[in-house]
């Protein structure tokens, strides 16, 4: 872990930490508008040169030129299982236990859904998780009957009668990591199943899930992995246990044989059955070329550079006086680090107009993403002066920076 006297006290400092950098050569990847700082990889990640080359590839030659040919001449048929062999490296996975398909919203319903049916019980949820995953759990228990259980947060979310609990990895406020070897300890012995969230850890965080003992997941595309917006999600789900679940939204491409338009339904094998509708070839492969970024990279040097960004920041504007709720410096978190201020919907919008570009959760919660493939340390040193000037010039007191828009 960061030591505070191991951390850059001057912007040399941080120009010289750059030049020392192993993932440097990783922002050659990224073209950024000149002027920006983006630090706010955890909601929406840059495009990658290759994924925007791929998008135009496949739009101008593979579709308007290969037209229907290209689901067998470019293998588009196959890029849901291609994708997620990528995605399993980056998860300690294996390759043949994750498939690219649908939205996390869909994929937690499903595998909610079969794992249900599967365990009975109650399905849980703890107090501030990503509304989408207890939006979804409440869908799900209003369209079965399933009671539902919303957790206080620390809570054993097995000593009770639920059996399938959904779990972000990485919490999006705080981005504290969870342990998931003991949650899944307890879960095993209490004859329960734990979805994993990977949202906000997929790309960013040292996942080794099959080290842990984590059996089912989930997690979008276009954060830290930079597949652009809507990215597809992805399910990972461990193959013998996935060939006995029957998952609810039992789609054509989730069919053992899609092409033989039987009229009843025949579960594919594995973790397969999890795609449903027909996938979405544009934007998979934006996903497919923006995985090859990471090829050779090794996550642990990804998790500690982004943990080291984010704790250079959070000494920087600590004198401003905010409170974080993220784990503090030296603290193992996710790639993100979350300040509380009464007026942080109008810091965020005057940092915006100044070309720092981090973003806000309601009530009064600043965030600012350190996605370590692009971010240099020179850049967090910069974006920290930009904060520490609005505060102390009450530059967001311009009445335009308190106008809210609809996205946040």
């Amino acid at each position: 872990m960061t030591n505070r006297s191991e951390l850059p006290t001057t912007r040399d400092e941080a120009v010289r930490r750059d030049a020392d950098d192993p993932l440097r050569a990783l922002s050659a990847h990224f073209d950024l508008p000149t002027g920006i700082i983006y630090l706010d990889g955890n909601s929406l990640g840059p495009p990658p040169r290759r994924a925007i080359d791929r998008l135009t590839h496949v739009a101008g030659v593979e579709w308007a030129g290969g037209l229907i040919k290209s689901w067998n001449d470019a293998n588009w048929i196959n890029l849901p299982k291609t994708c997620g062999a990528k995605v399993a490296r980056l998860i300690g996975a294996a390759a043949d236990d994750v498939i690219v398909a649908d939205s996390v919203s869909a994929n937690i319903f499903k595998l909610a859904g079969a794992l249900w049916r599967r365990y009975g019980g109650a399905v849980g949820f703890e107090a501030g998780e990503f509304p989408t995953d207890s939006y979804v759990l409440q869908g799900l228990s209003d369209l079965s009957g399933a009671p539902l259980r919303q957790l206080p947060s620390g809570a054993d979310p097995f000593a009770g009668d639920v059996k399938v609990f959904v779990k972000s990895a990485v919490d999006y406020k705080t981005a504290a990591i969870a342990d998931i070897s003991h949650i899944e300890k307890k879960a095993q012995a209490a004859n329960g199943a734990v979805i994993w969230d990977l949202s906000h850890a997929t790309g960013v965080v040292d996942l080794d899930l099959a080290r842990d003992g984590a059996l089912y997941a989930v997690g979008c595309g276009y954060k830290f992995l930079n597949g652009g917006p809507g990215a597809p999600a992805f399910v990972y789900a461990v193959g013998e246990l996935a060939q006995s679940l029957r998952q609810p939204l039992s789609g054509w491409m989730g069919h053992a044989a899609p092409f033989a338009f039987d009229q009843q339904y025949a579960p594919a094998v594995g973790v397969s059955r999890f795609a449903c509708g027909t996938p979405p070839i544009l934007s998979l492969s934006a996903l497919d070329a923006a995985l090859d970024v990471f090829d050779g990279a090794r996550m642990a040097q990804l998790e500690t550079k982004a943990r080291t960004l984010g704790d250079m920041f959070l000494s920087r504007v600590r004198s401003a006086g905010l409170e974080t709720i993220s784990p503090d410096v030296g603290e193992r978190r996710g790639g993100h680090v979350s300040l509380r201020y009464e007026h942080g919907y109008e810091v965020v919008q005057a940092l915006i107009a100044r070309g720092v570009i981090g973003d806000f959760r309601a009530p009064d919660i600043m965030r600012f993403g350190f996605s370590p493939a692009y971010l240099s340390y020179a850049d967090v040193w910069d974006g920290a002066d930009a904060l520490l000037s609005i505060l102390q010039t009450e530059e967001w007191r311009k009445p335009e920076f308190a106008v809210r828009r609809s996205v946040t």
